[in-house]
């Protein structure tokens, strides 16, 4: 088992992945500027660099590299799951109007 910084960050990887992501998800959400194209644009660089530095004969940088990668594709996830319950609500909404509409104009005095 690793020990220090490595250790540590190496027991809670997943863990910080996770809060990255919802934090970043919740920026998203409420921000005008970071649209779900960062996001994947950072999944990409973050894959990449994971990938370019899986090697590294430093766990800190495995791991820190790790975390950044897969923090940044579980962001990409809660944004196009985001999008499409958005698109779900919007046809749903829809659905209903034109089941209204049906209805008032198929009701008989």
């Amino acid at each position: 088992m690793e020990r220090g910084p490595s250790g540590w960050l190496h027991h809670r990887r997943v863990r910080l992945a996770a809060w990255i992501a919802v934090a970043e998800g919740l920026i998203v959400l409420f921000s005008h500027d970071i649209t779900k194209w960062t996001v994947i644009v950072l999944a990409i660089v973050g894959v990449v660099a994971f990938l370019g530095g899986r090697e590294s004969r430093s766990s800190i940088v495995r791991n820190v590299l790790w975390i950044f990668a897969a923090s940044q594709l579980l962001a990409v996830i809660l944004v196009i799951l985001a999008w499409v319950v958005k698109w779900a609500l919007i046809l749903a909404i829809v659905v209903l109007a034109v089941a209204g509409l049906v209805y008032l104009f198929s009701e008989h005095k």
